[in-house]
């Protein structure tokens, strides 16, 4: 990262948008799981059942995202060290190791939807039974990890690009579905819910938007990534990843708006208000778009999968070695963490119905990070010159509330129905 050291220092020709270059990839990595295929599932059964009258629901949970990650990202560059070290650091040890427990639960489901996600994209695809397409999964995912070996900078690229993928489907879906604008901008200007149904459903939306395991994740890509040799370096590093949040933020804000304006446009304008399932959704477009749009589809879901299954086994590993200090073969880690889905396969649950279990797992595993990231980054003697400011503190605060408050509703209403 010499060019970004060179940059802090003053010492780079590079000027404008050239600058930046050198500081993106952490968030677009930690980007992948807000488009995973947990939210295929929500964003679909949102826009079939209510049309465009939940899109402000999708912007207004990434702006949060955008905050969150935000704060993860200037943890990690701040202290040097990640959330799960700074947790090991400053809570006692009993808590340590519940809080270890949890997230690599947290973890672990994470990994079982975002595993059967590329499953289901190879099924679609390829026509390949489930099985084989979940240790095709297996064998992908252990490819692009072993890229780790050549440096953190191998592994951001093929993720981003994959990102660019997902993000190249939906602007196609866009241009074959023709979604009426005047809806999409009147859900922006009025938001509104209209009804306790609508409600779950927005709340399901932002719980498969902020998830725990990349707030983990991200601070540890951060961390020691670039060196800093005064307080005004530090802050312009601080910058520099604001940017890189807020870029790759915004367009993973979209691709989820698109998925939701897909379902809008085309399963809602056509009367079709029961499309729930990622299979259904893909059978679906068919016949109504043309055969392009389920390829296009299967495609999205499949590049979301293996990115999201790829940041997932990452997450696992940095909880692991914050929390003890211990670190497993990231080999091993995916043959363990594959079980779960191979064993969900091989018994013939409803892969869409385990998507959404898996959601309210990571509900349940939220509080657990959003708490100590707020409390970390609002200590000046933790944070130095970049702790947070009032008015970040009481929109962290706020914010994590809301989440904490709109997850437990939701986990409520879950047990309710069954």
């Amino acid at each position: 990262m010499s060019a970004a050291t060179d940059i802090l220092a003053g010492r780079s020709r590079r000027r404008g948008l050239l600058q930046l270059l050198p500081f993106l990839g952490p968030a677009f990595v930690a980007s992948v799981a807000y488009i995973d295929p947990g939210n295929f599932a929500t964003n679909i059964q949102g826009g079939s059942e209510f049309g465009y009258r939940l899109v402000w629901v999708v912007l207004a949970s990434n702006v949060i995202a955008m905050l969150v990650q935000a704060l993860s990202a200037k943890l990690g560059i701040a202290t040097g060290r990640n959330l799960a070290e700074m947790c090991r650091e400053q809570f006692p040890r009993p808590v340590v190791w519940v809080l270890w427990v949890l997230m690599e639960g947290v973890a672990m489901a994470t990994d079982l939807a975002e595993f059967l996600g590329a499953a289901i994209g190879f099924n679609l695809l390829f026509g390949m039974p489930l099985m084989p397409a979940a240790l095709l999964t297996g064998i992908c995912t252990l490819v692009i990890l072993a890229l780790e070996q050549q440096g953190f900078r191998p592994v951001e690229a093929v993720i981003t690009t994959l990102v660019g993928v997902i993000a190249g489907c939906y602007l196609v879906e866009t241009v074959l579905d023709r979604p009426s604008w005047g809806a999409v901008a009147a859900s922006v200007v009025h938001p509104m819910l209209g009804g306790p149904e609508a409600v779950l459903l927005a709340v399901g939306i932002l719980g498969a938007t902020v998830m725990p395991h990349v707030i983990f994740l991200h601070s540890s890509l951060t961390q020691r990534r670039v060196a800093t040799e005064n307080a005004e370096q530090a802050r312009r590093l601080v910058r520099f990843e604001l940017a890189d949040v807020v870029i790759a933020m915004t367009i993973a804000g979209l691709v989820n708006a698109a998925m939701l304006v897909m379902a809008a446009s085309t399963f809602w304008g056509h009367g079709l208000t029961k499309v729930a399932s990622i299979e259904e959704a893909h059978k679906t477009l068919a016949p109504l778009l043309g055969p392009a749009s389920s390829a296009v589809f299967a495609i999205s879901l499949l590049a979301s999968g293996l990115s999201s299954s790829t940041v997932g086994t990452m997450a696992g590993q940095v909880v692991m070695q914050g929390f003890l200090h211990r670190q497993i073969s990231i080999w091993l880690r995916r043959l363990v963490t594959m079980a779960p889905a191979i064993v969900v396969i091989a018994l013939g649950f409803d892969p869409t119905r385990t998507l959404v279990i898996s959601q309210v797992i990571l509900s349940f595993g939220l509080p657990f990070a959003l708490v100590p990231l707020v409390l970390f980054t609002r200590r000046r003697d933790l944070m130095g010159p970049l702790v947070n400011g009032w008015l970040v503190s009481v929109a962290a605060v706020l914010v994590t509330a809301f989440i904490i408050g709109l997850n437990l509703y939701l986990i409520v209403q879950t047990i309710r129905g069954g």
